[in-house]
């Protein structure tokens, strides 16, 4: 057997280390005669010597044993259907999601062993930008983070250490882990350190092996400024996982953020990667169960539940909104309000924008000095310049110019109800009025 060393790994990432990648491994597809018996003895023998909990190791290997003498597993001659199988049976007792077992033809390079390989491995993190996908400023300056991945910190650090000094003076953070499957402990501390002031204790991890705790704590030096008494939302969805969850919920139980979205997936235990090289099969076997200094627990199984549950498409702009509303209440300056008020707005306009009738928008076609307002494909176009832009109602008489934030039209009507004219609004608070010439 050849286990990897990837202690305190979580989820996908663990499938990183050992492979180089985050595909499948390369399995065998020819069917050929497996040994059925000898595959459930290696793979009981293995999760009953490393599964964190011994009893359910038993239970596992029970029921792994009574299906194979029921013939559950008779007619399968494909290896990676095997595996997919005895993978359901282990996780239908444990309800451990972490388990994982495929068919490996070879047994992988241990990166530590080569060189070669590590640098590999390095260069498929730098081309995924260490998970960190996208950075934005929002409307009303809400800083946006979308992290794909908690990579080690000896490797993407330089990568978050700027990420969040690029965020350093937006007035809130969205940090978006609704497509994050896990990964590592030390991401995890190095992120956290911005956003608390004193070297917090966040997490432990009990491990059966060595009957033993770990504890990880963040920093008390970070490179730029913390991020500091300002408002922190998280993203969940069902597909936030292992690591992902414990960022969430360390944080939930901080109260350092609001988590906006759906619950997660509810993995909670670190995992290694076993190569049972008699067998080829490789496995990864939770070894060790996360434990918060704060609840004495952990997610496994049951998820991080939000603060505000909403669907994954709905969470970023309830997030977004939430965030300039506490802004918005807590502001003191007039013009601070105004500038909160205009990016509620567009955030609106962009994501509900008013319905109104085809005749009703067609009838504010027409020039307006340099300004032209046309009907095109169903939509409400304006053109200044070379630039033209669809309009967004948000109200009768007042739109706003799609990628443009920071400009919006207001038509004006004579005593009849005519359309006479149109004011350019700009967010500084000036204006410009063109006369309708036809």
């Amino acid at each position: 057997m050849v286990k990897a060393k990837c202690s305190f790994w979580f989820g996908f990432l663990g499938l990183v280390l050992v492979t180089g990648s985050t595909s499948s491994p390369s399995i065998g597809t020819a069917k050929t005669r497996l040994d059925k018996a000898k595959i459930v003895e290696v793979i009981s023998k293995e999760f009953n010597e490393a599964y964190v909990f011994p009893e359910t190791a038993k239970k596992m290997e029970a029921a792994l044993k009574k299906n194979l003498a029921e013939g559950r597993y008779q007619s399968i001659d494909d290896p990676q259907v095997l595996a997919n199988t005895l993978k359901e049976d282990l996780i239908a007792v444990s309800k451990d999601k972490h388990i994982n077992l495929f068919f490996m033809e070879k047994a992988p390079q241990n990166p530590e062993q080569s060189p070669e390989a590590q640098a590999k491995e390095v260069a498929a993190m730098e081309a995924d930008n260490f998970g960190f996908k996208k950075l934005e400023i929002l409307a009303g300056n809400i800083g946006y983070i979308d992290l794909r991945g908690f990579l080690p910190a000896e490797y993407g650090g330089a990568t978050a250490v700027a990420a969040m000094n690029y965020m350093a003076n937006t007035r809130a953070l969205i940090f978006d882990l609704r497509n994050n499957g896990g990964g590592s402990p030390s991401m995890i501390q190095l992120l956290t350190s911005y956003l608390l002031a004193q070297p917090t204790h966040l997490n432990s991890f009990y491990v059966r092996k060595t009957d033993s705790h770990e504890q990880f704590w963040t920093s008390a030096h970070v490179e730029g400024k913390r991020y500091l008494d300002k408002e922190v939302y998280v993203l969940t969805s069902g597909g936030t996982f292992s690591a992902a969850e414990e960022f969430s919920y360390n944080l939930k139980n901080l109260k350092r953020a609001t988590l906006v979205g759906e619950t997660t997936g509810g993995g909670a235990h670190p995992v290694n990667f076993h190569y049972l090289k008699d067998i080829k099969f490789g496995a990864m076997i939770p070894f060790g169960r996360a434990i918060n200094p704060i609840t004495k627990t952990n997610w496994e199984g049951t998820g991080v539940e939000p603060h505000v549950k909403v669907s994954k498409e709905e969470a970023l702009m309830r997030a977004h909104t939430m965030a300039l509303q506490n802004l918005l209440q807590k502001s003191k300056d007039a013009d601070d309000k105004k500038r909160i008020s205009w990016a509620l707005e567009s955030l609106k306009a962009q994501h509900s924008p008013l319905t109104l009738k085809p005749e009703t928008l067609q009838s504010y076609v027409g020039r307006y000095g340099d300004r032209v307002i046309a009907w095109e494909n169903d939509q409400l176009t304006y053109t200044r310049g070379s630039r033209k832009n669809r309009l967004i109602p948000l109200d009768t008489d007042r739109f706003a110019v799609e990628g443009v934030d920071y400009f919006r039209l207001q038509f004006h009507r004579d005593g009849k109800g005519q359309l006479v004219s149109v004011s350019g609004l700009y967010q500084d608070g000036k204006t410009d009025k063109s006369e309708r010439s036809k």
